[in-house]
This record gives C-alpha cells, sequence and structure tokens, in this order.
C-alpha cells in the first residue's frame, strides 16, 4: 500500500522573509540607481557632440566622441588645473595632518588649563562661514605677498582643514588607551616616541579617513580659489570648470568631460584605501 504524500504549505515565517528580502534588495536597487544615474549621465553627455546634447534627452551617445576631451585638454589646458589641485590638495593634506595629529594628541592626553574651551574653539573655527573669512584672509595673504600663488592658497585651505581635522583625530585618539603609551614610556620610550610607535600605527585607519576628508575637501574646494587665484595657469580643477561657464553660455560638453576627469583621483583615491577608511569611520564612533 502506497503512503499517502501531503503537501506542506510554506509557513507564513518563510513568506515573511521571503518578501522582506525582495524590498531589501529592491530599495538597494532603486538607492544604487538613484546614486549611479548622475555619473553615467555626466559621462554620457562627455561623449556625445554638441548637437546631440541640446535636442531631446537620450540614454546612450548615438556618435560617441572623445573631441570635448581633446577640446578640454588640448585647448583649455585642464591637465594644468589638475596638477595645480593634486600640489595643493596634497600639500594641505600632508601639513593637516601633521599639525593636528600633535594638537590632538595634546588635547586627549595632556592637561592643561582651559583645554575643554580649547577643544570648543577648534570646532567653532571650522563652523566659522567661509564668507566672514575673506576680508581678514584677504589681509593676511596680501601682508604675506602670496597672493594669485599656490602658496597662499595652501594657507588659506589649511584654515578650514585643521580644525576639522583635529576635532576628529582627538576622537579616534580617545579610543587608544594610554595605558599602552604608559608601558611604552616604561620600557624607555620618550612621550614622542610613544606617539610615533604606539598612537600612530593604531590610528592609522582613523588618519587614513581623515586625510581622504581632507584631500577631498581640498580638491573640490571653489570659493576661496575663485577669489585668491586669478592667473590661468594657477587655476585649480574647480576654477578650470568654472570659467568654462561664459555669461549664459554653458559648453556642456568639455564641463562634463572635466567633471568626469576630476572625478577619477578621487574615485581611485576612495578605493584604494576603502579598507582604512571603514575602519577609520567605524573607530573614530567608538570610544573607549
Amino acid at each position: 500500500m502506497a503512503t499517502p504524500t501531503y503537501d506542506i504549505p510554506p509557513t507564513p515565517r518563510r513568506s515573511r522573509i521571503s518578501l522582506r528580502t525582495v524590498a531589501t534588495y529592491l530599495t538597494l536597487a532603486i538607492v544604487s540607481l538613484i546614486i549611479l544615474f548622475p555619473i553615467y549621465w555626466m559621462f554620457t553627455i562627455s561623449l556625445k557632440i554638441p548637437r546631440e546634447i541640446y535636442r531631446l534627452p537620450s540614454l546612450w551617445p548615438h556618435a560617441a566622441t572623445l573631441d570635448n576631451y581633446r577640446e578640454l585638454i588640448g585647448e583649455r589646458g585642464y591637465l594644468t588645473n589638475i596638477r595645480n589641485s593634486v600640489i595643493v590638495a596634497g600639500c594641505v593634506t600632508l601639513i593637516s595632518l601633521t599639525i593636528s595629529s600633535f594638537a590632538a594628541y595634546s588635547i586627549v592626553r595632556f592637561k592643561y588649563k582651559f583645554k575643554g574651551l580649547v577643544g570648543r574653539l577648534i570646532l567653532f573655527a571650522y563652523l566659522t562661514p567661509t564668507s566672514l573669512l575673506f576680508i581678514p584672509l584677504s589681509i593676511i595673504v596680501a601682508r604675506l605677498n602670496l597672493g594669485n600663488s599656490l602658496h597662499g592658497l595652501i594657507i588659506v585651505y589649511l584654515t578650514f582643514s585643521m580644525p576639522l581635522s583635529t576635532w576628529l583625530l582627538a576622537g579616534y585618539f580617545k579610543g587608544v588607551p594610554p595605558e599602552l603609551e604608559e608601558q611604552a614610556m616604561v620600557d624607555g620610550a620618550t612621550r614622542l616616541g610613544a606617539l610615533f610607535r604606539i598612537l600612530i600605527p593604531l590610528s592609522l585607519p582613523g588618519l587614513v579617513a581623515v586625510g581622504i576628508f581632507t584631500f577631498t575637501a581640498a580638491w573640490n574646494e571653489l570659493l576661496l580659489a575663485l577669489i585668491f587665484i586669478t592667473s590661468e595657469e594657477r587655476r585649480t580643477v574647480p576654477l578650470g570648470l568654472q570659467y568654462l561657464i561664459t555669461g549664459d553660455v554653458f559648453l556642456w560638453g568639455p564641463i562634463m568631460a572635466g567633471a568626469v576627469l576630476s572625478s577619477l583621483p578621487v574615485i581611485v583615491l576612495y578605493f584604494l584605501a576603502q579598507r582604512w577608511m571603514v575602519q577609520g569611520v567605524t573607530a573614530g564612533s567608538v570610544k573607549g
């Protein structure tokens, strides 16, 4: 006699889990589309000819061309803008990390009068609107004879990069137990040696994260560069893109080509340092 078989209906819990999974992936797909579509649109416009840009929009170029890139690099000297931005953003990042590391270390480890006030003033300095600093910064740069120079622009950028770097690094340094440095000093290390041999290596993910934030902010800054840089050969990437707009005429092809080229260094930087970025962000959110 054959054993009867019964179809067991799926449990409601499995159905709920399945629907939840589908909803999760659908939401992720929509968010990814919203984030990636502007990048795709920017890239496709950079490959279009002018008459195709200004007619009915299409999702892909029908006659792809590199003329926008040739015009941008050959006629506009955009590689010079990229070189200037690399110099300025790189120097600002290195100087800011060096000075901010010592400042954050003093706030976290040393005890002195008005230490809390100093930390708050550093944060308030970063929160000060840039528009309020135009006149004093202009006076300082003019008296130092650093107007219309990359050196002057580096000094100006340090006014907003160092306060933020100091505040963030102070949070990372707090997560490192001071007993580790004390043990190193018991074994013969100096205070400076304990900083470079113990604290800095343990805070490396945080340093990388802060460095990338600083580099990105200096790379994308436009307002101060527009004020302090006047000569064409010293323009940074945002300035180079800004001067592609003449009155109400927008050269969309070269503008989008420049946006693509200016995005590549930052994308590559984030891609290479993504592991340290994730560790740095999570480390800064937990205090020991």
